[in-house]
């Protein structure tokens, strides 16, 4: 049995609103219980709204780090950057006391700025306590891809590291993720995707039906460490 909620919304905006209240009242949780919070989240175009609307939400920020699932390896210049992205529609107005840890270094390939990347992630205070996933129409989260170059490690429960490269067909540039592991070292998880062709794919991915394809984002919804929340609108 699939330890799955889904919350249906009939627009992005009332999704991002309730998510952002949701993921708003977890971390201020973690701050009142240990002190400080840590949200990773995802890029992409689909959490602009949640972005903004979580921007808003009153809670001591400075007490708050914010990293990413994955990460483009490109420079935060680039349209492409989901670093870019976050500190345009994340981290303003409240949230912009929060502490932003990036994952990408000025290195021409993600394995050269690995050593750098991996001690910038021991200055997160661990474990996660919100993780944002987000899914492509391929099945895709975080940068699992399917045919990834190093998808079997990065979905190995017993794997002990905490961020690989990947490359993939599917995935553009070089990428540098978090391992499923990592990820789910995270007091709540979350699984933001929006249109119908994504819940069809979300759909398949639960029942193990995928015409042919094992769609990566079944790792996170069939493992048994931590409960998924699927928020989803059309």
């Amino acid at each position: 049995m699939l330890n799955i909620a889904t919350h249906s919304f009939t627009d992005c905006q009332a999704l991002a609103a309730s998510l952002a209240e949701r993921v708003a009242g977890l971390l201020r949780e973690a701050i009142a219980a240990r002190g400080r919070a840590v949200l990773a989240v995802s890029g992409g175009s689909t959490p602009k709204h949640f972005f903004e609307q979580l921007s808003h939400a009153e809670l001591d920020w400075a007490k708050v780090q914010v990293t990413l699932v994955d990460e483009r390896w490109v420079p935060e210049s680039s349209d492409r950057s989901n670093a870019r992205l976050v500190k345009a529609m994340l981290l303003t107005d409240r949230a912009a006391a929060a502490t932003f840890v990036p994952l990408h270094q000025d290195t021409p390939t993600p394995e050269e700025g690995l050593a750098a990347l991996e001690a910038q992630v021991d200055a997160l205070a661990l474990p996660f306590d919100v993780v944002v996933l987000g899914m492509g129409p391929d099945g895709h989260t975080a940068s699992f891809f399917p045919g990834g170059d190093r998808l079997a490690e990065a979905l190995d429960p017993a794997s002990s590291a905490r961020v690989i490269p990947m490359r993939a067909d599917g995935a553009g540039e070089p990428r540098i993720t978090f391992t499923l592991p990592a990820l789910l070292d995270t007091r709540a998880l979350f699984l933001h995707i929006e249109g119908d062709a994504k819940r069809r794919v979300l759909a398949d991915a639960q029942l193990g039906l995928a015409e042919g394809r094992d769609y990566p984002v079944r790792a996170v919804l069939e493992q048994t460490r931590v409960p998924v929340t699927v928020y989803w609108c059309p």
